[in-house]
């Protein structure tokens, strides 16, 4: 093609270079975790809002580290803990706390509320991680979270 006309030269390599462009996207579209790196994650960020918010006594209630299948090859994981605040702070002071320390943890976003008291429900788009935040009674934080459903690691 030495006589055609620059574009016409080009094509062929603008086509491959898109060609190897889409083919080498169309592999690391999925930067999802798999379900154990999300759980450990999920780990990291309950222990680390109960610290953030001082709490005292912090007993792993749900220990996690297990898939929960959750159909086509991907599982879940889950894990929960609670804490002690002082015992006068009544419960809808207590989710109120742990949603403003939320983002001194991860950005996690709202899902649902309810009445002032009540768990709220928040998300990590990044992480793939889901927290209810509770205070069952005064004085008491409960974080319990789940993973998205996530590829299994199936090397480990």
């Amino acid at each position: 093609m030495p006589g055609a006309p620059l574009s016409v030269r080009l094509r062929p390599i603008a086509a491959a270079l898109l060609l190897a462009l889409l083919t080498s996207t169309a592999c690391t579209t999925e930067d999802s975790p798999t379900a154990a790196q999300a759980g450990q994650i999920l780990k990291k960020h309950i222990l680390q809002l109960l610290k953030e918010r001082n709490a005292q006594n912090v007993t792993v209630t749900d220990p996690g580290g297990k898939n929960i299948p959750c159909g086509d090859g991907k599982a879940k994981q889950t894990f929960a803990a609670t804490g002690q605040d002082l015992p006068q702070r009544k419960p809808s002071a207590l989710v109120d706390s742990l949603l403003g320390a939320l983002k001194r943890v991860a950005p996690y976003d709202i899902t649902s509320v309810g009445d002032p008291g009540e768990p709220v429900h928040v998300r990590d788009d990044a992480a793939h991680t889901l927290l209810t935040l509770a205070a069952p009674s005064s004085g008491q934080y409960l974080v319990s979270g789940e993973t998205e459903c996530l590829m299994m690691d199936l090397h480990g």
